[in-house]
């Protein structure tokens, strides 16, 4: 978990690159949803849904991003 919380701390310092290499050798259903997000904000959608689906979860559009992020940072903190 601790790696996914710097992932999440790169994620809000919109230093994707970074993010995408932590969640990327993760394989639990967090680091999916988490990957879904960084392909989300670097515009390529249809992976995105691809990684949301990994993950479980419904797909969210980049205008939404900052939403999803609040719901993966409660899930990081254990609430």
């Amino acid at each position: 978990m601790e790696r996914l919380q710097v992932a999440y701390t790169y994620l809000q310092a919109g230093d994707w690159p970074a993010a995408h290499e932590i969640v990327q050798a993760d394989k639990s259903s967090l680091a999916n949803w988490m990957h879904a997000v960084v392909h989300l904000l670097e515009g390529d959608e249809s992976n995105a849904d691809y990684w949301f689906r990994q993950a479980g979860k419904t797909g969210c559009s980049v205008d939404r991003v900052q939403a999803e992020l609040e719901k993966i940072k409660l899930v990081i903190e254990g609430k």
